[in-house]
């Protein structure tokens, strides 16, 4: 696969806070958005990673939580999420706590990886990109990222920056 092209324009992101925001201040300073160039090309490849890596976006450090795909694939051998969502929680778990560890909540992580692999197996045909490859406005693309788990108003709305950023989709005319 290769991966998506950097953005030409990149957002105005001043209305948020947080490590996305330094995660995105590091991309204008050194091109680099988790600071690892693998993980960004790899962040940039696989939808399923830009999506869970903003699930991960959670009480731990930003580059950490958007680093958490490569490790879970670098265990599992894919990002699957038709086979993450059979996965039995027990199983999910354990690949949660090989250290070091996806995420800090390696339980509550791994739950709710299982829950939202699900939703994008069953409804999306497993591929995160098909929550906003159609074309949508932004408005719709963020309801639908609402409608999973772990995707509240602030960080569905942060998704248009890890799509924009990663090279999903070009906001900057939106």
């Amino acid at each position: 696969m290769t991966p998506n092209p950097l953005p030409e324009q990149l957002l105005d992101f001043g209305s948020l806070k947080g490590g996305l925001v330094r995660m995105m201040e590091r991309f204008r300073e050194e091109g680099t958005m988790t600071g690892n160039e693998d993980a960004d090309v790899f962040l940039r490849t696989y939808a399923n990673a830009a999506l869970l890596g903003m699930l991960f976006d959670q009480r731990v450090r930003a580059e950490f939580a958007f680093t958490g795909p490569v490790r879970m694939f670098d265990r599992l051998g894919h990002l699957d999420m038709k086979k993450i969502a059979a996965m039995s929680d027990e199983r999910r778990r354990e690949v949660f706590a090989i250290k070091p560890a996806v995420h800090r909540f390696t339980n509550k992580m791994a739950d709710m990886t299982g829950a939202v692999a699900k939703i994008i197996a069953e409804d999306f045909g497993g591929d995160a990109a098909n929550l906003w490859n159609d074309g949508a406005p932004f408005e719709e693309i963020e309801k639908r990222i609402r409608n999973l788990p772990g995707f509240g108003p602030q960080k569905a709305y942060k998704m248009k920056f890890v799509l924009h950023y990663f090279g999903y989709r070009d906001f900057s005319r939106e």
